[in-house]
């Protein structure tokens, strides 16, 4: 046998209960107070022995030490010194989880003050003993239900302890005490809020439990409820004074004791009914979740309506330049980081025929710009002219709506034709008759219009593509811009590969046609792709962050709140410890509560983010919802939850039963 099972062993046997040893054994207990500078000596070295069977009464006037002694004997306090053994085990030597266990299986407490829980049943606060023993509901339900019929309260069981009078919660109380079959029954002044006839019907249900063979142990100050017990222990200055016994009843029953401190609450009970407690406490603080919700639903609602709404841009700005075309290299005149004004005559047809030369060059269109005004019957409009080749609605992967486009023979014989785009379409024939045939003013020349160009739409930085009007470039020399110099030259590379070797190739080309100057520069499209996706990705970061910080704040206020609701229930978690309930539970159930209240704060948030994204987009604004916001903002407000929720859950777990219970 190894050194650990050995030591395991010899701890358990610790345990067991002695044959011999009285089932109760203090032993010079003391028990001092520290207030401000002066020491209270509330138990100033007691020592009693008590029997299993026993009836014994602790009498007592107000402020004696009956009630600290009450409460080390029920294990909610320690003493300050002495020993304190329960059926010859020293209690000093368990653990938080044997403490709460000896609670659970021991002693059943009966208060003066009833220490119901007022928003659940009779039924369910009877039930809360058995719950932290790890009894099945089936056996909670139907042993509480039969306790409370013994007691004459059956046909009260669902209703709540305030629709009770006080001593039919008395009697609550004591079903409770007897839940988990405690052979001790500690009754703290258990007539004390009743009136004389309820005090009786208590009185002779505890000799009743002490005929069974239960030991009872009664506090009080009353000489007369006192006589009901076969023994009296009058204590005063935290001193015994007089020790009374009388025979006991010869009806009573040899009990049978049998502690153990072993057995353990199941993990998924436990989680169960601490998610049912968090239901049940929302419910009853409805506007305090309310108001605890909002801040979560605000959160998630705002980082997923804005990562819909940070997504949608950037899917629009990547469908945009996309559609320019990925495959694309622009030549522009001037050099790269010099600012120049005016009309840069750096770039020329030649060039532009000279790089159609290069084997990976499928198109090329040599642009040149201007603005002017177009007249069509009775309506002017000024819009954006271009001067350009036949390829450049290849190069820009752009069809026509009606009609063709420039040809080669329209480029040589400087034909007066134009295509145009949608709006300028739009603006010059409002009722949406063909403009194929027709033809228009410009700079009072007349220009017949062949075709129109598709829809396109505005560029990622807001230009609309569809307001302009194509011509051949060779006209646009002669008729509108005059100079013959280029704005840019549009090539369109036939492989995504071949983008950077033929830049390269048209750097040299270029380079050497120019006499070694490089007054030009050139951009490929995939470059400006990646610039406004980096920027994109920027803001969306950015929409994010904000959007998290809401989610933060939303935390921090369902920490303040449970906060608040720890404060507020500090007595039920002192009556939840008093009957059973372990570091673990008290911490669980609190936690819980923090992660109902973040999970459904969060999947309202999600859905409401949904709406708002929905909305906008019906403004126009772009959107693109997918799964995995939603599923990072729900994981967020949980793991919010997780995070928030402890601090205050951990507060309540480490109360000190006796201090929770006396909370006002």
């Amino acid at each position: 046998m190894s050194a650990a099972q050995h030591k395991a062993r010899t701890s358990q046997a610790a345990r067991t209960a002695a044959p011999q040893s009285p089932l109760i054994e203090i032993s010079n207990v003391k028990k001092y107070y520290q207030q401000g500078t002066t020491v209270v000596r509330a138990l100033d070295g007691v020592s009693i022995a008590i029997e299993a069977g026993d009836f014994v009464a602790i009498m007592g006037q107000s402020g004696s030490g009956k009630s600290t002694l009450m409460n080390i004997i029920g294990c909610l306090d320690r003493p300050t010194s002495g020993e304190y053994r329960v059926a010859g085990i020293d209690v000093a030597t368990l653990s938080s989880d044997e403490l709460a266990a000896l609670r659970c299986r021991t002693f059943g407490f009966v208060f003066q003050r009833f220490n119901l829980l007022p928003e659940i049943t009779a039924s369910g606060n009877v039930e809360i003993p058995a719950a932290y023993a790890g009894r099945t509901k089936h056996d909670r339900v139907t042993r509480a239900r039969a306790l409370l019929t013994r007691l004459g309260l059956g046909e009260r069981a669902t209703h709540r302890p305030t629709e009770l009078s006080g001593g039919q919660q008395q009697r609550v109380s004591i079903a409770r005490a007897l839940m988990n079959e405690a052979p001790v029954i500690l009754a703290d002044e258990p007539t004390g809020a009743l009136d004389s006839r309820s005090g009786e019907e208590v009185l002779a249900l505890l000799k009743e439990l002490h005929t069974e063979g239960r030991t009872v142990i009664l506090i009080t100050h009353n000489p007369a409820i006192a006589e009901h017990a076969e023994r009296t222990i009058h204590i005063a200055d935290g001193l015994i004074q007089l020790d009374e016994r009388r025979s006991r009843a010869a009806n009573a029953k040899a009990p049978v004791f049998n502690l153990n401190l072993s057995a353990k609450n199941r993990w998924l009970p436990d989680l169960v009914e601490a998610t049912k407690m968090a239901l049940n406490s929302m419910r009853v603080n409805l506007f305090r979740t309310a108001l605890t919700l909002l801040g979560v639903v605000i959160g998630v609602a705002a980082v997923v309506a804005m990562l819909a709404i940070g997504d949608g841009s950037r899917q629009q700005v990547l469908e945009r330049i996309s559609a320019m075309g990925t495959n694309l290299l622009v030549v522009r005149p001037g050099a790269a980081r010099v600012r120049a004004g005016g009309d840069i005559a750096t770039l020329v047809e030649e060039d532009a025929r000279a790089i159609a030369e290069l084997s990976a060059v499928v198109a090329i269109s040599p642009e040149r710009a201007t603005r002017a005004t177009v007249r069509y019957g009775g309506i002017d409009y000024q819009t954006a002219i271009l001067g350009a080749w036949p390829g450049y609605v290849q190069a820009r992967d752009w069809p026509m709506a009606e009609g063709s486009f420039i040809s080669e023979d329209d480029v040589k014989g400087y034909a007066p034709v134009v295509v145009l785009g949608q709006t300028v379409a739009r603006t010059l024939f409002p009722d949406g008759s063909s403009p194929v045939g027709k033809y228009l003013l410009i700079r009072n020349v007349p220009f017949e219009i062949v075709g129109v160009l598709a829809q396109r739409g505005a560029t990622p930085w807001g230009t609309d593509q569809d307001d302009l009007v194509v011509m051949p470039l060779s006209t646009g020399y002669m008729r509108i811009f005059g100079k013959r110099y280029l704005q840019s030259i549009t090539v369109l590379v036939g492989d995504s590969n071949e983008i950077k070797p033929t830049e390269a190739a048209i750097e040299k080309l270029l380079t050497e046609r120019h006499r070694g100057v490089v007054d030009f520069q050139i951009r490929n499209t995939s470059s400006i792709l990646e610039t406004a996706l980096a920027t994109q990705d920027t803001l969306t970061i950015l929409l994010a962050s904000v959007a998290a910080i809401s989610l933060l704040v939303g935390g921090i206020g369902v920490m303040n709140i449970m906060l608040v609701s720890v404060t507020e229930r500090t007595r039920e978690i002192g009556v939840r410890m008093a009957t059973g309930a372990r570091m673990g539970n008290i911490l669980l159930q609190f936690n819980t509560e923090a992660l109902v209240v973040c999970g459904i704060g969060g999947f309202a948030g999600v859905l409401l983010g949904i709406a708002v994204a929905l909305v906008v987009q019906s403004f126009g604004v772009a959107i693109l919802l997918s799964p995995l916001p939603a599923i990072l903002a729900f994981s967020c407000a949980f793991l919010t939850g997780l995070l928030f929720g402890y601090l205050p859950a951990r507060k309540a777990a480490q109360m000190d039963p006796v201090v929770a219970l006396s909370y006002e």
